[in-house]
C-alpha cells in the first residue's frame, strides 16, 4: 500500500507534528507533502521520510514568513502530485485537505480544527491585525472560507482530535467525523520508576505566546498574587507580556525537551489560560503527575477533569484565574501524582495508533 502524509507545513515541533511523527511510525514507507520543510526544525523520525513541498517553499523568506502565502495555498496543494496512492492522511488546521485524489484512493484527514483564522477566532485575529491587514483579511477570508468549505467535500473520511473539533467540522463543513484524539508521550514526561519529587514553589506556562493563547492571564495573576512564575515559549506577544510582568516572572524562551520534561515534573501546576482546539499540553502536564489549572472552554474540558487532574475556571479573566489558583492552594494536596499519570496514560501513542489503525481498515474496505 503507498501511503501519503499531507501537512500545512513543517518548521517547528509542535501538537500537529507529534500527531504526523506517530503517523510516520506507523507507515515507514510513507512520502511526506508540505507547503515549507524547515529539516532542522523537526524530528529524525519525519526528516527520514522523502518530503515533497509546494510552490510555496520557493517564494521568498517562506521559512519565515510562511502564513503571508495563505491566499496561494489553496493553488499551491492542487498542483501536488499525489497520482498513485492507496492512501492519503492529510492533518488539518493549516490548508492540507485541499489536495486533488483520484477515485482509487481513499483520503482521510485528521483534523485538529478546521482553520481557526477563517472561521471560530475569525474576529479575535482581525481585531488584533493593523490596519492594512484588516483591510486585506476581508476580502480574502471570504474567498477562503469558501474553499475550504469546498474542500472538505474531497475528503473521504474526518478524523476529528476531540468532541469540540467534531462539532466545528460539522458546523462548518456539514461532514461528520470519528473522534480519536492525539498521541500523548506519556514515557517521556513520566519520572523514573515512578518516583514523583515534591514540586517547587513555582507555576508553569509552556506554549506559543500569540493572543489566543492567553499567557497574558497567567503574567497578570501571578503578579497580582506575587506568585512565581516560569515562562516557556516564544512568539508575538513576549515584548508586552515582559512590560506588564512582575518581579516574580521569569520568561525561559524556547527550551529544548529534556528542560521542558524537568520543570513539567517539579512545577506546582500548569497554567493553562487559552482555549484550544484540544491542548496537549495538559495531558503532558497530567503524565508527569502535575495538575492543571485551565479555562473551561474547548479542549480542556476533555483532558482536564476538574477536580481529579486539575481545576477549571469559568470565565477568561485575571480574576477567575485568581480564584482558581486560590482554590488550587487550599486543596493542592488532593491531587495524586499517579492518578494523573494514569489519566495521560488513556491518551497514549499505542492508542492513537490502535485507533488510527481501525479506521484506515474500515476506511479501505468502503472504498
Amino acid at each position: 500500500m503507498r501511503v501519503a502524509l499531507v501537512h500545512y507545513w513543517l518548521v517547528t515541533m509542535r501538537g500537529g507534528e507529534k500527531v504526523l511523527e506517530a503517523l510516520c511510525r506507523m507507515y515507514p514507507q510513507a512520502d511526506i507533502f508540505t507547503h515549507v520543510y524547515v529539516p532542522e526544525a523537526v524530528s529524525s523520525t519525519i526528516r527520514q521520510h522523502k518530503v515533497t513541498t509546494s510552490f510555496i517553499q520557493r517564494l521568498p523568506f517562506a521559512k519565515k514568513a510562511y502564513q503571508r502565502y495563505l491566499p496561494l495555498m489553496p493553488l499551491a496543494l492542487e498542483q501536488l502530485d499525489l497520482r498513485g496512492y492507496d492512501l492519503v492522511i492529510s492533518t488539518e488546521s493549516g490548508p492540507a485537505k485541499g489536495v486533488l485524489t483520484s477515485a482509487e484512493t481513499t483520503h482521510i484527514c485528521y483534523c485538529h480544527t478546521p482553520m481557526r483564522y477563517l472561521w471560530d477566532f475569525y474576529q479575535d485575529y482581525l481585531e488584533e491585525a493593523g490596519a492594512f491587514t484588516r483591510f486585506a483579511m476581508r476580502p480574502l477570508t471570504h474567498y477562503l472560507r469558501m474553499w475550504d468549505a469546498l474542500s472538505a467535500q474531497r475528503v473521504d473520511h474526518f478524523i476529528a482530535n476531540s468532541h469540540n473539533v467534531a462539532r466545528r467540522i460539522r458546523k462548518h463543513y456539514r461532514r461528520e467525523s470519528t473522534v480519536i484524539y492525539p498521541p500523548v508521550d506519556v514515557s517521556a514526561f513520566t519520572p523514573p520508576q515512578g518516583h514523583y519529587a515534591p514540586p517547587q514553589d513555582y507555576y508553569l506556562y509552556l506554549g506559543q505566546l500569540v493572543g489566543y493563547k492567553r499567557a497574558d492571564l497567567a503574567v497578570a495573576a501571578c503578579t497580582r498574587m506575587n506568585r512565581r512564575l516560569l515562562v516557556m515559549g516564544e512568539g508575538p506577544e513576549l515584548k508586552r507580556l515582559q512590560q506588564m510582568a512582575g518581579p516574580s516572572i521569569e520568561f525561559l524562551g524556547r527550551q529544548p525537551a529534556p528542560v521542558i520534561h524537568e520543570k513539567m515534573q517539579q512545577c506546582r501546576a500548569l497554567l493553562f489560560p487559552g482555549e484550544e482546539d484540544f491542548g496537549i499540553v495538559p495531558l503532558e502536564a497530567a503524565a508527569a503527575g502535575r495538575p492543571v489549572i485551565a479555562y473551561g472552554k474547548g479542549g480542556a474540558m476533555e483532558t482536564v477533569v476538574h477536580g481529579t487532574t486539575g481545576l477549571h475556571f469559568a470565565r477568561q479573566t485575571e480574576e477567575a484565574l485568581c480564584e482558581a489558583m486560590e482554590a488550587f492552594e487550599a486543596n493542592e494536596a488532593s491531587f495524586i501524582p499517579a492518578a494523573l499519570t494514569a489519566h495521560a496514560a488513556s491518551f497514549s501513542t499505542e492508542r492513537f495508533q490502535q485507533e488510527i489503525s481501525a479506521m484506515v481498515d474500515i476506511a479501505m474496505a468502503k472504498q
